[in-house]
């Protein structure tokens, strides 16, 4: 693709800048999850760099994954049942019964910010 298969730096910055190519690096990156059906990739200290395309962004990843069965999420709330605390939270948000409130919570799995706007909504 390039002549004498070198390309400087600075000349592959401007050049990337004239297809409208943008390229930036993501700092401070934690952890990053990649869910299937069955398992997670789990990354940790991994470089990310994010590349916009024409309006389109793509995501790089470079760093070893850590392989895991995957748990959802509903499971994981079914086995620690509701709180008791966010069951009052959704109470006294929207004046609901306790069972609506724990109904509405076990639909949007424990997320109580989720759950009180669906009883809102159905009301």
């Amino acid at each position: 693709m390039f002549p004498g298969g070198r390309v400087n730096p600075k000349q592959m910055k401007a050049m990337m800048k004239r297809m409208g190519i943008a390229q930036e690096e993501i700092s401070d990156v934690q952890e990053i999850i990649i869910r299937t059906k069955t398992k997670e990739l789990v990354f940790t200290d991994a470089a990310v760099t994010a590349m916009t395309v024409q309006g389109q962004k793509t995501y790089q990843i470079v760093g070893e994954p850590k392989e895991r069965p995957r748990t959802t999420d509903a499971s994981a709330a079914e086995e620690k049942g509701v709180p008791e605390e966010d069951v009052q939270l959704v109470m006294g948000q929207t004046g609901c019964t306790a069972a609506e409130a724990r109904k509405a919570l076990e639909a949007c799995d424990g997320a109580p910010a989720e759950a009180i706007l669906k009883v809102m909504s159905a009301r």
